[in-house]
C-alpha cells in the first residue's frame, strides 16, 4: 500500500473512531463528598500515542498526579515501545500498558491490552487527549471510582490563556475536576516537561558535547529535520543557517541529526548523531539554546531543560510550543529571520 493510501485509510479510521466514541463518557463532577487523597493509590493515565513528543508532553501530568497524591503508583496506557525509555527515571510509574503499533496485525496482543486494563482496579483513570478515541474507550472500559474523560469545561478555558497547550490543559482539567470533590486548586504553575536526566547522564552529555564543539564558547544546537509538512526546505534552512553564522561568529553551532541521518544544510555544521533518546537529551541539556521545528526532538530539548526556540509553520503554536527555561515558540508564517535572531538573542542574553 502506498504512503498516500495509508494516510487516507488512517484518516478514515480515526474519523470513524471519533464519531463512534465522541459521546462516550462524561466526567462526573456532581457526586457528593470529597476525595480522600490518601485513598488514591493507583492511577491510570491514558495516552495511546507512540510519538516521542506526545509521550514527553504527558510528563507534566504525571508530576501533577504524584504531587497531588503522594506515594501513588501510576500506570500508563500508551502505544509503541518508547515509554519505558522516556519514563525511565519516574519511580512512580508501575506498569506501562502498550498498544501494538499495528493492532490489526497483532490482534491477540491488542485484545490482551484491553483485558489487562479491565482486570486492574484503579482509584482514578485519566484520559489525556479529549480527542483520543482509544483513550476515551480505555477510561470507559476501566474499573475506577473516578473516571476523567478529558473534556475541558468552558469556564476553565476562560480562566487560562494557555489552556490550549496539550501539556497544560490536562493539568488544568484535572485540577478543576478534583476541585469539585474538595481538593483546592492552588493555581500553581504547570510542571515543565521533564526527562528527569540524572547528574551522571548530564555529565556524560557534556563530555560528548566537548568532542564536537569548543568548550569555552556558548553553544547553539540546531535540528533541521521534522516530519511531513513541518520540515522546512533546504533553501529555508541554508538561509537561516547563514544568518546564524553571521550573527554568532564567536558561538559554537552544531547540528543534531535525526535517526534518518539527513541534513537540510548538507552537513555543513559539526554534527551529533545518536539513536539513544536519553543520550541525545543529555547532550542538549548542556547547550545554551536549541533551535528546531516542532518535532519530538524539540520536545526532547524542552524536557532536557535546554532553552528552546521552536519553529512553527504548520502545527498549532498554542498547542505545542515549548515553555519554561526561557523557551519560546516562533511563528515563521508571520515573522522573518531578523525576528528569529532577536528571539535567540533574548534567550542567550538572559
Amino acid at each position: 500500500m502506498s504512503n498516500v493510501k495509508k494516510i487516507s485509510v488512517n484518516k478514515v479510521r480515526r474519523g470513524l473512531m471519533r464519531l463512534l466514541t465522541k459521546n462516550i463518557g462524561n466526567t462526573n463532577v456532581s457526586k457528593s463528598g470529597t476525595v480522600d487523597r490518601s485513598k488514591i493509590k493507583k492511577v491510570l493515565i491514558c495516552r495511546p500515542n507512540g510519538r516521542l513528543g506526545n509521550l514527553l508532553l504527558v510528563t507534566p501530568l504525571i508530576q501533577e498526579v504524584t504531587h497531588t497524591f503522594p506515594g501513588c503508583k501510576v500506570d500508563l496506557f500508551v502505544k509503541g515501545t518508547l515509554a519505558p525509555i522516556v519514563l525511565e527515571k519516574y519511580d512512580c510509574v508501575d506498569k506501562i500498558i502498550d498498544l501494538p503499533k499495528k493492532p490489526f496485525k497483532e490482534l491477540v496482543k491488542y485484545f490482551k491490552v484491553w483485558t489487562l486494563i479491565k482486570k486492574q482496579n484503579y482509584d482514578l483513570v485519566i484520559n489525556v487527549d479529549q480527542n483520543s478515541s482509544s483513550g476515551r474507550l480505555a477510561v470507559q472500559f476501566s474499573n475506577a471510582k473516578y473516571k476523567f474523560f478529558g473534556d475541558l469545561p468552558e469556564n476553565v478555558q476562560l480562566d487560562y490563556t494557555d489552556h490550549e497547550h496539550i501539556a497544560k490543559y490536562p493539568v488544568y482539567n484535572l485540577r478543576y475536576f478534583l476541585s469539585q470533590f474538595g481538593i483546592e486548586d492552588k493555581k500553581e504553575s504547570v510542571p515543565l516537561l521533564d526527562l528527569k536526566l540524572s547528574e551522571e547522564e548530564i555529565s556524560k552529555g557534556k563530555e560528548l558535547l566537548n568532542t564536537i564543539v569548543e568548550q569555552q564558547k556558548k553553544t547553539i544546537a540546531i535540528f533541521t529535520f521534522a516530519t511531513g509538512d513541518k520540515c522546512y526546505s533546504v533553501s529555508w534552512w541554508e538561509e537561516f543557517y547563514a544568518a546564524l553564522k553571521n550573527e554568532y561568529p564567536e558561538h559554537n553551532i552544531f547540528e543534531v541529526l535525526p535517526v534518518e541521518n539527513v541534513s537540510q544544510i548538507n552537513f555543513q555544521a559539526p554534527s551529533f548523531y545518536s539513536k539513544d533518546i536519553r543520550e541525545i537529551g543529555s547532550v542538549l541539556a548542556n547547550v545554551d539554546v536549541f533551535i528546531g521545528a516542532d518535532s519530538g526532538i524539540m520536545h526532547l530539548s524542552s524536557a532536557s531543560k535546554a532553552p528552546t526556540a521552536g519553529l512553527f509553520s504548520v502545527s498549532s503554536l498554542k498547542k505545542y510550543q515549548p515553555y519554561g527555561n526561557n523557551s519560546v515558540g516562533i511563528d515563521t508564517n508571520t515573522l522573518s529571520i531578523p525576528d528569529y535572531i532577536n528571539a535567540v538573542n533574548k534567550i542567550l542574553n538572559k
